[in-house]
């Protein structure tokens, strides 16, 4: 092609370009008017620019062909987004376009195949059956006999479509810069590094083979049991080269005969259908997928049952398994609305967003697989489509305080990864061909089995056939070593999903490992910065929060609450003091009980809790009795906490324990947007959940926390909480996001009086603390409300700080109780400072020498709790087998826990997203505490033996 054609063709496309741009542009601009007078009218008008400027894409690509088939047999596909005008002119190209000269079909294939048509072939139908925008197919048969097609390269067409990708690359950047909701150079950009791959028939012959192998195309359906198998036929290559491609003879009905589809009894919806499902297979199963499903590209058979017949396989898309395994998964998080896997599948293929806008996220991804329309629905598609998208720009308008214009030229995609750009197209297609055939075509029903295939195939690679289920770190260990083994057992035995194991003793790490995978869905690996929603665990971090202003100055535990949270005080609680609060016996246990029946999700709005708290009313006199608060007990701490400080609770969480023991970014109340892609999922474990209505007269448990009430908590639980709104939500009772390794480092530091740990490890991968704890996205503006409410707290703050500075100065133990009624000298041998290291200049979170006997209420604050009850002062206190208090810590439900050991200097963390009663962890803290020769707590003790079948380990599951 010379320069001259090369330069007309240029301006040509160009010219009609800018033809249709401004005539849609000008007709915009007089529809502003004529809608509001004439409604029918505007119809009109619209429907003639459509016809004009269809009728113009259509001349032009007829003359130019080359590339610019390809675009229209895609456009004429999608009738369910595209005027009626676009798809009716231009399905013509999907039968044929003008054919080339059999003299140059000759000289090709005298060229590649060294030899004359008539030494090939017995017989060469001189008619092609089609003229495509590369080839030309004539029917042929061979000297054996055996009929073929053979498909033939037109002459100089590299040339052509090379230089067409450069004039559509010009036309797409200008689009993008007059029109940048337009932005169509992700798709461009992957067609450019694509196409040259049609133009070697060779590549064609390998990826038919490839996929035909993979679909089962030449195998007996009947010897194959699986329920993903397919029911489709591929021709099968007989020689290639090239420019030339010899296949297999299939007589077929072409799509778009629908006459002969009447005829012949076939049924459109289960052709269409069948297509899908192969679609689906070859992505989500294969990874290995035909990039172009126009109409062109089938056929269906003739004979019953009517299968459909692929072909052209010039454009296939190969996905690493990693990407698809996230097309999986963004797939499944669609159809269960599940926001933080789908953020997590966007960041695992390299989707990256600009700004928060997870719900916006979900609906374009909703969209994107939505069920088919046909094409008299496509007016009001592309309507509400439309209108879909401005409520989104308005979001991001909002979010990002932009005006107009500038809002026009945001794009809040930061990298769209070109691998998926095909993988959308084919979507597309999809959906055009089913608008075409007027069929509905469910996506969430034919192609979920093949996606969960994919996730579940590689979960269930447990560690009996995955090396990698233990995640790859050197063991600090012996006990390491060993512990490890025991975790494989547990995998194999499938008690365990996902786990982590964090332990410290005498001060440094002996144990850090991540096992397993991330969710019943996401089988990427457990790493040790993953992060596990612990559940009740959270209680022992709010509590320390608690203990952290006493400590400073800022809270007395035996300060009533409502002269630091005077709204509190109302309905009988102005005689509940903070140590009730942390003994669980404050007569709150059953506060916010009914939000589970209520509405669950009202959990996740701090305001409205902190407010249902202040009007509650209490059912025992503080003291009286010890009931756990399961609920109430976070709302009532963060309030006290917020109140007290007159800071917000993740800023004190922060300046107490996040900064000062360096795990920034792992240890979390309520999650940032931009963690995602290291949430694990929690998964019930069905069998315990069948065995928990048998949990009831537990004295130590609430009436609401019992029984058929904790079957539906617990039901309720895994799906509620893997949700995003709610794991971003403040619930300082249950809602903690965190390491093992982190919250093995709290209890480390707490174990030692507050003395800071060395540095982690530097063989774990990525360092501990390496994360930004608040990382990627723009703070959102703060509301009215929440302003005037910070205003408060700082008032309140201010009249504390000052009431503080007026107090006596004689007792220099600020916040601590009165020093009599000491009665328990074997709490008093166990937090001996002196078995703390000394040092002259060491970091501490806690400065009180009896710290541990704050947490436990025992010695000097024995007064403040229980004696004999199952909890200290926010922490539960743990005994040995003989009855001697050795340590404090918290468990949650679910499984996950962290406590220490005072007189050996052992702290230890468990999380699991596979949620059971506390069976495979206390396996686990038995087996460390014994191979360390430690007494073992009795709450972890029974779980050594296994419970006679249908039993739960129950008389008292982790679940507090």
């Amino acid at each position: 092609m010379g320069w001259g054609n090369i330069y007309r063709r240029r301006m040509k496309v160009c010219t009609v370009a800018c033809l249709i741009y401004l005539d849609y542009k000008a007709l915009q601009q007089r529809d502003k008017w004529i809608s509001k007078r004439c409604k029918s009218k505007s119809e009109a008008l619209w429907e003639n620019a459509h016809e004009r400027n269809a009728k113009r894409v259509l001349r032009l690509i007829v003359e130019l062909e080359g590339l610019w088939v390809k675009l229209g047999q895609y456009l004429s596909t999608r009738a369910d987004v595209l005027p009626e005008a676009y798809t009716s002119l231009l399905k013509q190209l999907q039968d044929s376009l003008p054919p080339r000269p059999l003299q140059e079909v000759s000289r090709t294939i005298q060229k590649e195949l060294g030899k004359s048509m008539d030494e090939l072939f017995s017989d060469f139908v001189k008619v092609p059956l089609a003229t495509a925008s590369i080839a030309q197919v004539h029917r042929a048969t061979l000297l054996d006999g055996q009929e073929v097609v053979v498909k033939v390269q037109h002459e100089g067409i590299k040339t052509i479509i090379l230089e067409d990708l450069k004039n559509a690359k010009s036309i797409v950047d200008w689009i993008a810069w007059a029109e940048p909701q337009y932005n169509f150079n992700p798709m461009i950009d992957e067609w450019c590094k694509e196409c040259p791959n049609e133009l070697d028939f060779n590549h064609e012959a390998e990826n038919t083979r490839t996929v035909s192998k993979n679909l089962g195309c030449r195998t007996k359906h009947d010897d194959n049991p699986s329920a993903n198998k397919v029911d489709v036929l591929i021709p099968e290559v007989i020689q290639s080269t090239e420019k030339v491609l010899i296949s297999e003879f299939m007589d077929g009905i072409r799509l778009n005969d629908i006459e002969s589809f009447e005829a012949f009894g076939v049924n459109k919806q289960k052709v269409v259908e069948e297509i899908t499902r192969a679609y689906a297979h070859q992505i989500y199963v294969d990874g290995f997928f035909n990039g172009d499903p126009h109409p062109g590209n089938f056929l269906v058979s003739k004979e019953p049952p009517h299968r459909p017949i692929l072909l052209d396989f010039g454009l296939t898309k190969k996905l690493s398994s990693s990407l698809k395994q996230a097309l999986a998964k963004m797939f499944l998080a669609s159809a269960e609305g599940d926001h933080v896997a789908l953020l997590s599948a966007f960041a695992e293929m390299g989707l990256k967003l600009r700004l928060d806008i997870p719900e916006q996220a979900m609906e374009i991804t909703t969209v994107f697989f939505r069920s088919t329309t046909p094409p008299n629905e496509s007016l009001e598609t592309m309507k509400a489509l439309v209108d879909q998208r401005e409520k989104n720009m308005k979001v991001i308008q909002d979010k990002m305080q932009l005006n107009r214009k500038e809002v026009k030229r945001f794009n809040p995609v930061d990298a769209f990864p070109g691998d998926i750009v095909i993988f959308a197209r084919v979507l597309n297609l999809l959906r055009g061909l089913s608008s075409i055939m007027n069929v509905r075509i469910v996506y969430l029903d034919i192609m979920r089995p093949f996606a969960e295939s994919v996730l579940q195939g590689s979960i269930n690679r447990g560690p009996m056939v995955n090396d990698q289920w233990i995640y790859d770190t050197p063991a600090l260990s012996d006990v390491e070593a060993k512990l490890r083994r025991l975790l494989l057992e547990l995998g194999n035995d499938n008690k365990i999903l996902g786990v982590q194991v964090c332990a410290y003793k005498d001060g440094e790490v002996i144990i850090d490992t991540a096992a397993g995978v991330l969710g019943r869905y996401d089988p990427r690996p457990v790493q040790p910065d993953s992060l596990f929603p612990v559940f009740s665990v959270t209680k022992g971090i709010t509590a320390g929060m608690l203990h952290w202003l006493v400590d400073n100055g800022k809270l007395k535990l035996e300060e009533s609450v409502a002269s630091i949270w005077p709204e509190f005080g109302s309905n009988r609680k102005d005689l509940i003091k903070v140590h009730h609060v942390l003994n669980h016996t404050s007569g709150l246990h059953n506060a916010l009980a009914d939000i589970n029946k209520e509405n669950p999700l009202l959990m996740s709005d701090w305001e409205e809790c902190l407010n249902r708290i202040s009007m509650s009313v209490p059912e025992t006199e503080p003291g009286q009795e010890q009931l756990y608060h399961y609920l109430s007990f976070g709302w009532i701490c963060g309030g006290i906490i917020e109140h007290a400080s007159g800071k917000k609770f993740k800023e004190i969480l922060e300046e107490a324990f996040i900064h000062p023991l360096q795990i920034e970014g792992e240890l979390y109340i309520g999650i940032p947007p931009g963690v995602e892609s290291r949430l694990a999922t929690l998964t019930a474990d069905v069998d315990n959940l069948k065995k928990v209505s048998g949990i009831s007269g537990r004295k130590d448990l609430p009436s609401t926390f019992q029984g058929d009430n904790l079957v539906q908590i617990v039901s309720m639980v895994p799906p509620l909480f893997n949700m995003l709104n709610i794991r971003r939500s403040i619930i300082p009772a249950a809602n903690g996001h965190c390491s093992a390794r982190a919250l093995a480092r709290y209890y480390a530091a707490l174990v030692d009086g507050g003395v800071v740990p060395p540095p982690h490890p530097s063989s774990s991968k990525p360092a501990l603390g390496s994360h930004p704890h608040m990382p990627k996205f723009p703070v959102e503006s703060s509301s009215k409300k929440r302003g005037n409410r910070s205003k408060k707290l700082a008032a309140a703050f201010k009249f504390r700080t000052k009431k503080y500075e007026q107090a006596p100065t004689s007792d220099p133990d600020i916040g601590s109780p009165s020093r009599n009624n000491s009665n328990s000298s074997d709490i008093s041998n166990a937090t001996d400072p002196g078995s703390i290291p000394q040092e002259g200049n060491v970091n501490k979170i806690f400065s009180n020498p009896r710290i541990h006997d704050a947490f436990m209420g025992a010695g000097e604050y024995a007064n403040l709790a229980k004696p004999d009850g199952t909890f200290g002062l926010g922490f539960k206190r743990y005994h040995s087998k003989d009855g001697s208090l050795i340590g404090f810590g918290h468990s949650g439900m679910g499984g996950s826990t962290g406590f220490c050991d005072i007189k050996n200097r052992f702290a230890i963390s468990v999380t699991l997203n596979k949620m059971s009663f506390g069976a495979e962890t206390g396996k686990i803290i038995h087996f460390v505490c014994s191979e360390l020769n430690i007494p073992v707590p009795q709450d972890y003790l029974r779980f050594a033996e296994t419970p006679p079948e249908g039993q739960l380990d129950s008389g008292r599951p982790l679940i507090n």
